[in-house]
This record gives structure tokens, C-alpha cells and sequence, in this order.
């Protein structure tokens, strides 16, 4: 059992989006938000940068990670075996 709890620690963190404060280059105020993971989702930083920005709205700076795989490179319909990358700078209004 000792040797199974590190990995569904692991696998329970994966699932969380997370939200850091940056500066970009013109000195303004933003946020790096990473949702990086198989259990994330694009939605999920965009729900998280919703949430952060307290419904004020935000406008997108930039994006960087795993495009989505084409329909015929997924596996019967599922893309499976790649770690996602995903990350979404954000600055509130």
C-alpha cells in the first residue's frame, strides 16, 4: 500500500490548475495559469482564469502547450499515453 500512495498523490495533484503572478514585459501585472495534466482541459485554464480575475474578465497574452491530436492519430477515440502541456497568460480587466 506505502508504495501506491506517492502515485495517487501524484494523480491528485495532476488535476488542479494552478495560478502564479507574473510581469510582462511593458510592467504590467498578469497571471500564468497552468493546467497541464490528462485530467485538465484548454477549459480548464480558461475556467480558471475566470475565477481568478473574480468575473471581471481578462484578455488573453499568450498560450503555450500540446496542441490537440487529429481524430486519426488517437487511439479508437481516445488520445492516450501523452502528458499534456498547457499554460495560458492572462491579464484581468
Amino acid at each position: 500500500m506505502n508504495k501506491f500512495l506517492p502515485l495517487i498523490a501524484a494523480l491528485a495533484l495532476s488535476g488542479c490548475a494552478t495560478s502564479e503572478t507574473t510581469y510582462l514585459h511593458n510592467g504590467e501585472q498578469g497571471l500564468t495559469i497552468d493546467c497541464s495534466g490528462e485530467a485538465n482541459s484548454w477549459a480548464t485554464c480558461y475556467e480558471k482564469a475566470d475565477a481568478s480575475c473574480a468575473g471581471t474578465g481578462y484578455n488573453i497574452v499568450g498560450t503555450d502547450g500540446t496542441p490537440a491530436p487529429k481524430e486519426s492519430e488517437k487511439t479508437l477515440g481516445v488520445d492516450v499515453g501523452n502528458y499534456k502541456n498547457r499554460s495560458v497568460v492572462v491579464v484581468c480587466k
